[in-house]
């Protein structure tokens, strides 16, 4: 109950083997431990934890202001509640080839099955907007190959995301894909394309598993499961939209409350008590202490 049943070693070994089946992985983003353990229950495949969804919880903007201290507990935080593998932003790896180096160690540590690893300079931002600065490749090169090295368990996923095709053109960004994988990549991320022709492009062109990112309101149409595993992908991120779904009821809710002067007219838009109990399977715990559930919860 405190921690998954299925170690570290066990995910990243199933995960591993999940990506060479031809299914299309489906990985909505966690905000936090709770809604990890509701995508578990909801059927999913993993996890995934956003850094721009991780700077939002803070109040910060995505552009690289997050510790690797913070990154990797909120990694461990979310890995240790669900069977299901997880995967994490990286962001640039915290500095210079020996910092992703050292990324990789920690995120391994944190029980975490993979890590994206991206070619923004640093101040990054979002991958759908604009004026992005790409470092030189040969650079970004040096940086996986360090990461790659730095492995200790040979499942755990090491995806090299490019942010190259919004700032230098499709070619661009696919040349940068095949020396990625040239250097040590498993999968690899392009971000923002900007349609099926381009994705199926880039699904020509490299060989090692695929990431889609069908996040809402960026440059890339919301493409469905079926059309994603169609054109080869083998993983699809929703990284927000779960972060999007909360802040909206809230925004909503927060206006009602102040207007009618009572959230009554809200209770059916919320989670019940109870399914929140039953999700945090707060009566097993009763198994430590006979007097942790000694209630009954109102229908």
């Amino acid at each position: 109950m405190l921690f998954a049943k299925k170690h570290a070693a066990a995910k990243r070994a199933d995960f591993a083997k999940a990506l060479k089946s031809g299914k299309l992985l489906r990985f909505p983003g966690a905000m936090n431990p709770l809604t990890a353990m509701m995508i578990e229950k909801k059927g999913f495949d993993g996890v995934y934890i956003s850094g721009a969804v991780l700077s939002a919880d803070l109040g910060l903007p995505d552009i690289g202001l997050t510790t690797l201290t913070e990154v990797s507990q909120r990694g461990y935080q979310i890995s240790r509640v669900t069977e299901l593998p997880s995967i994490i932003d990286i962001d640039t790896g915290f500095g210079e080839p020996m910092n992703a180096a050292r990324t990789m160690h920690v995120m391994e540590e944190m029980g975490l099955s993979g890590c994206h690893l991206e070619d923004q300079e640093n101040p990054k931002r979002c991958g759908h907007l604009d004026n992005k600065t790409i470092m030189p490749v040969e650079n970004v090169v040096r940086k996986i190959a360090a990461a790659a090295r730095a492995k200790r368990d040979e499942n755990f996923i090491l995806i090299a995301r490019t942010d190259a095709r919004a700032s230098e053109g499709l070619d661009k960004a696919i040349d940068r894909a095949k020396a990625y994988v040239d250097a040590g990549a498993d999968m690899i991320f392009p971000e923002a394309m900007q349609d099926e022709s381009e994705f199926e492009a880039m699904r020509k062109a490299v060989s090692v598993p695929l990431l889609a990112n069908m996040t809402e309101f960026g440059k890339s149409r919301l493409l469905s499961a079926a059309e994603l595993e169609n054109l080869g992908y083998n993983l699809v991120i929703y990284p927000v939209t779960t972060l999007r779904l909360a802040m909206g009821i809230i925004d909503r809710g927060l206006e009602t409350i102040k207007s009618e002067g009572t959230q009554e007219s809200l209770l059916d838009e919320m989670q019940h008590r109870k399914d929140l109990y039953d999700l945090l399977r707060y009566e097993d715990y009763n198994g430590f202490d006979q007097n942790i559930f000694n209630f009954q919860v109102k229908k």
